[in-house]
């Protein structure tokens, strides 16, 4: 007895020392241009009363920090205040670098107060900055960005299918762009759909990133082929003081990570992830069971003060086969058409940076690869040659090489570079097709594609931050067609500008033409007699225009309203549909292979509604409201059309709040307007031969988009508890998707019955008996997640 009383004792003991826990925060400050360590400098932790000076080394100690996320302030006299990005405190807290610049000598006697909302010159409009309080804790995401960033303004989501396609702005899931540290990667995705992006989860683990820079406009001259968006990511640096893993579990996958140094000069981060999802996907019922590997690191090495060396790496492995132990109409549909898939994707890259003083030098190095295999056979019956309807084979591959200087010199800085690259695009197609009479689709593709652009950009900052304008300029081409390979077609002028009227009241604008090239599935694509069919394709054009007024009442808390107007021209349009390329993509396959003419024109425009409070280390509050339409109409008709995506409203409320004894609780709510829809052609989904060919119902195009669905709302929570000790973490969540089982339903399915109605008649002419099936989507998901870091 007395041995099981010590025993609890014991415990007690242990779990009032959790309560106390604290630990401590270290780091370096250093000039920005000089790099030399600064002295004297005030380090604070936002949110609490404790802080430390640097000494003559720069370096700090803050003693006494409860455990937790948290930014570092750093102030001096004559520098400008800094904010960190978040850092999570506990046993294995980084060592902390600040860069500082330092301020005009004209700006004596006026102080210029940091914000959690920093205003970028570039684009002061259309720039969300997401922390690692975000990442980790939204409600409902599941920590895959794809998720996260659906709570901003201008992003829908789609309650159909369980997929991470990227909606901005009323732009289709191919107009968007994705950098790893200056790094581009095609795709964030696994299982995505070749030609545009999106995939049921995302390929980068939440457990290396440390901040994301989400643009849904305004874009930076050194980041081209975007029309809709740029994430870009920002990783975490090793820590060079210890080495640690961490071990992740949750509903769909299993993680290790771990971070550290490799001698005194050198730090690292990797990840590798194994998914169970076809588990989970099996007992929900799903008619498709995905599985994934990833990996991915960051090794970067300092040479001295002045140099410095970035290695990253990300790929993944990805296998879905079709689940034929269900049943019901539903799944019977789905496994009618969808194909197996394979993928394999990678991307390597190292990015050299020199600092010159005011002037820094970047190298960037890349290569990415994608290889993509459809296979579908009718009736999934693979016992005979004769049943196959898809056999897709495809790789793409991109070397690029960046060069860029930025020099800043006051309140000015220069930024520009030169960009050059080879793409290589192979395709082996053999697919069965019924346009208006069945035909055999196969040809092969090895497409060699020389890529380059220009950019540069003039940032100007009054010394009170009161004022900034921004101009910039690029420009790409290739040698695709005559057209593409000059340069000043395809010149891409910006300019933003952003004013304080008062105080903590902020006017800004922005306007811009980006330019995008089609897809590599649309430029190699082939005719049955081997002949590129879409040599006359040229680079999709949006001018976008956005003005925005933000206000802060006080430091933690913003309210801002943004409108924007894009224009699109030589948007691809399918010349069977009659719709554009950009109204497609939401669905798993291939998109782009398909005779296109750059023949359409669409616009976007509308209004965003944006409200943020942040409570430091208590309540994470965001709310927001975007008013649109999106449409499209061919080339030199007046009447626009509503593009898939024209879902007219998106409203997101989400809240965090952190209880004490590191408890969390979130609670997010979701509504969107209902999208457009197009009504099947029952009389051409009927025919034999057509429905042989795909396996599903055959839209009217006649008619698109002339039906909408109703509107959509669901909830969703989440619940987190973290045990911090003095050597490891051990932390549980309980993640649950649409709380609410709300319920969308979907216009009714056309299916066949595999009986032939008029057997005795010509092939050409026989039809099968169909029949009605119901659709409708949204399921109650609960993800329960374990992560434990020694």
């Amino acid at each position: 007895m007395k041995k099981w009383v010590a025993l609890w004792l014991c415990m007690l003991a242990g779990i009032l020392s959790v309560w106390g826990q604290t630990y401590r925060v270290e780091g370096t400050v250093i000039d920005k241009v000089s790099r030399r360590p600064l002295e004297y400098v005030n380090v604070l932790v936002v949110g609490l009363a404790v802080g430390a000076p640097t000494d003559v080394e720069g370096h700090f100690v803050i003693e006494q920090v409860p455990p937790g996320i948290y930014r570092l302030q750093a102030s001096m006299l004559g520098y400008k205040t800094v904010f960190t990005p978040e850092y999570r405190v506990n046993h294995r807290t980084p060592h902390i670098q600040i860069e500082m610049e330092e301020e005009d000598a004209q700006l004596a006697g006026v102080t210029v107060t940091a914000t959690p909302f920093p205003r970028v010159t570039e684009s002061p409009v259309s720039l969300r900055v997401i922390g690692m309080q975000e990442i980790e804790k939204v409600p409902g995401a599941n920590r895959d960005i794809s998720r996260v960033v659906q709570n901003y303004p201008g992003v829908a989501f789609s309650p159909v299918g369980y997929r991470n396609d990227l909606i901005v702005r009323g732009g289709g899931p191919s107009e968007n762009r994705f950098y790893l540290d200056g790094v581009e990667i095609p795709n964030i995705n696994h299982f995505s759909t070749q030609g545009a992006s999106g995939g049921p989860v995302g390929l980068i683990d939440a457990d290396l990133i440390r901040s994301v820079n989400f643009y849904s406009g305004a874009f930076p001259a050194s980041k081209g082929n975007a029309l809709s968006s740029i994430l870009d990511f920002r990783l975490r640096d090793g820590d060079m003081e210890e080495n640690s893993v961490k071990a992740t579990l949750g509903a769909s996958e299993v993680s290790l990570s771990s971070n550290g140094h490799l001698g005194d000069r050198t730090s690292y981060v990797v990840s590798v992830r194994q998914s169970y999802l076809q588990m989970l996907f099996k007992i929900l019922g799903l008619p498709f069971l995905p599985a994934y590997t990833d990996a991915s690191f960051k090794i970067k090495t300092r040479f001295d003060a002045h140099n410095e060396l970035t290695l990253l790496g990300l790929g993944g492995i990805d296998r879905m086969k079709l689940n034929f132990d269900i049943d019901g109409e539903d799944s019977e549909y789905l496994l009618s058409y969808l194909p197996t898939i394979n993928q394999e994707t990678f991307t390597v890259g190292g990015v050299y940076r020199h600092y010159a003083g005011k002037h820094v030098q970047s190298v960037t190095l890349s290569h990415s690869y994608l290889n993509n295999r459809n296979i579908k056979y009718k009736d999934n019956d693979e016992s005979s040659p004769d049943n196959l309807t898809l056999n897709l084979r495809s790789v793409e591959q991109e070397t690029k090489l960046r060069m860029e200087n930025t020099s800043s010199w006051a309140n000015w800085k220069l930024n520009a570079g030169i960009e050059l690259g080879f793409s290589q695009y192979t395709n082996r197609t053999y697919q069965k097709l019924f346009i208006k009479d069945p035909r055999v689709l196969e040809y092969r593709t090895a497409m060699g594609l020389w890529r380059y652009g220009l950019y540069a950009s003039m940032d100007y900052e009054s010394p009170d931050e009161g004022f900034t304008a921004s101009l910039g300029v690029r420009t790409d081409g290739n040698d695709f067609n005559d057209e593409m390979k000059e340069l000043w077609r395809q010149l891409s002028p910006r300019m933003s500008v952003s004013w304080r009227i008062a105080d903590g009241w902020f006017l800004s604008g922005n306007m811009g033409l980006y330019y995008q090239l089609p897809a590599y599935t649309a430029l190699g694509f082939k005719d049955t007699d081997g002949n590129y069919v879409n040599r006359d394709l040229r680079y999709i054009s949006v001018s976008q225009e956005s003005v925005g007024l933000a206000w802060r009442p006080g430091e933690n808390m913003e309210l801002t309203l943004e409108g924007f107007y894009k224009y699109y021209d030589h948007m691809p349009l399918s010349v069977n549909d009659g719709i554009p390329l950009s109204c497609k993509g939401n669905d798993y396959g291939v998109i782009g292979n398909e005779r296109l003419v750059s023949g359409a024109e669409g616009r976007s425009y509308g209004l965003e509604l944006m409200f943020r409070w942040l409570l430091r280390q208590k309540l994470n509050l965001s709310s927001s409201l975007t008013l649109f339409k999106s449409e499209f109409r061919k080339e030199g008709e007046s009447a626009y059309v509503p593009s898939a995506w024209d879902n007219r409203f998106i409203w997101n409320a989400s809240g965090t709040y952190n209880f004490l004894k590191n408890w969390s609780a979130g609670l997010r709510v979701s509504c969107i307007g209902g999208s457009p829809y197009t009504p099947y052609d029952l009389d051409k989904s009927s025919l034999v031969e057509a429905w042989d060919a795909q396996g599903k119902a055959y839209f009217d195009y006649s008619r698109y988009n002339t039906e909408r669905l109703s509107a959509y709302a669901r909830v969703d929570v989440r619940v987190d508890k973290v045990f911090y000790w003095k050597k490891c973490m051990f932390g549980i969540y309980l993640d649950i998707q649409n709380i609410t089982g709300s319920k969308l339903k979907q216009q009714d399915v056309w299916m066949s019955t595999g009986v032939i109605e008029n057997p005795s008649a010509p092939l050409s002419e026989q039809r099968y008996v169909m029949k009605s099936i119901g659709q409708e989507s949204g399921t109650l998901l609960p993800t329960l997640g374990i992560t434990f870091e020694y």
